[in-house]
């Protein structure tokens, strides 16, 4: 079963993909990368400075316990993080 949480999240990145991300004070230590997929912002909010694209990915993660998997989101216009959605 799932959780929507929307909450913000500190994400380090290599290699273009999360890596760790702090959510409600721990560090979560991606393991791996389950799926990645690219929505395009509605048209009329597209700008030619701005793409308006939001990258998700689900990730595989662990703040030193059992893993659990969680969806991470980020947008191109705020250029910001979002912890979408965990799975217990």
């Amino acid at each position: 079963m799932s959780r929507i949480y929307g909450d913000p999240v500190e994400v380090w990145v290599r290699d273009g993909e999360p890596a760790r991300f702090v959510w409600r004070d721990r560090l979560y230590v991606v393991r791996r990368v389950l799926d990645h997929w690219v929505t395009s912002r509605e048209w009329w909010k597209v700008s030619d400075t701005d793409p308006g694209e939001r990258r998700f990915w689900r990730v595989e993660a662990t703040p030193g316990g059992d893993p659990g998997t969680y969806e991470l989101r980020f947008d191109t216009a705020a250029e910001g993080w979002l912890l979408l959605r965990a799975w217990d």
